[in-house]
């Protein structure tokens, strides 16, 4: 099942003192694009993450999520949406 997961920043971080959590982020995230489970990884125009995984459940997606060291240490958390194939071309398409 694909996943759309979108971070949300929580407020008052000061980010320039993370270095080595960030590179901790970073190194999970590799991992987890090259075990397949992140399939796209973006930055929005905010700088927050947009995350296209492959996942059994939205539930196995969240709790993948929530071991990346930003969410474990509550500097981020994210919002998760189940993805389902687009239908509306049978709007169009003769049966």
């Amino acid at each position: 099942m694909k996943i759309l997961a979108l971070e949300k920043e929580i407020d008052g971080v000061d980010w320039s003192k993370l270095d080595e959590v960030l590179k901790q982020e970073a190194l999970q995230v590799y991992q987890l694009q090259k075990q397949g489970i992140v399939r796209e990884i973006y930055f929005n125009q905010n700088h927050c993450a947009v995350i296209i995984l492959e996942c059994e459940s939205a539930t196995v997606a969240k709790n993948t999520l929530n071991e990346l060291p930003l969410v474990k240490n509550r500097l981020i958390e994210f919002e998760i949406m189940e993805l389902t194939p687009y239908n509306g071309f049978d709007r169009i398409i003769e049966k």
